[in-house]
């Protein structure tokens, strides 16, 4: 079944096929992994940590794609840059349709916020088949919709 969700269109059974994975250890040549980070790159804790060891991340820059990752800041930041700064990977993203994009469960962990904070940033991304989410985010989107 086809859903529209702020005129953005997807299928539902296909959109729960595009979960992230709960662990990430490696990746393909073509995926991303997506992060949440500081503002200003310190990339010290959760996802970025990993990030920073495992995926190409590069301390001292908050936002973009860097190496096999993609920062997203979370910290050090309003909610409002946050906000902004994901609608700037989903056009990434969508530029890139070959590149598969595991997002993370950016800002629920050291930037504070709920799972139903950030979720809904994230709507434009269900109709992009090339973004991968985290499931609760999933979740969270398919009861807005």
């Amino acid at each position: 079944m086809y859903l529209s969700s702020r005129n953005f269109f997807y299928d539902e059974e296909e959109l729960k096929g595009r979960v992230t994975p709960d662990t990430i250890t490696s990746l393909q040549p073509d995926e991303v992994f997506v992060f949440g980070s500081d503002m200003n790159g310190i990339h010290d804790g959760g996802a970025a940590a990993y990030a920073v060891r495992h995926f190409g991340a590069i301390r001292g820059r908050g936002e973009g794609p860097q190496g096999q990752s993609y920062a997203i800041p979370t910290t050090s930041c309003s909610f409002m840059e946050t906000h902004l700064a994901i609608e700037n990977f989903i056009e990434h993203a969508r530029m890139l349709p070959d590149t598969r994009f595991y997002v993370t469960r950016i800002g629920c962990g050291n930037a504070g916020y709920t799972d139903e904070q950030i979720a809904p940033l994230f709507v434009e991304a269900m109709s992009i088949p090339n973004i991968y989410l985290p499931k609760s985010f999933i979740d969270i989107l398919l009861r807005g919709a």
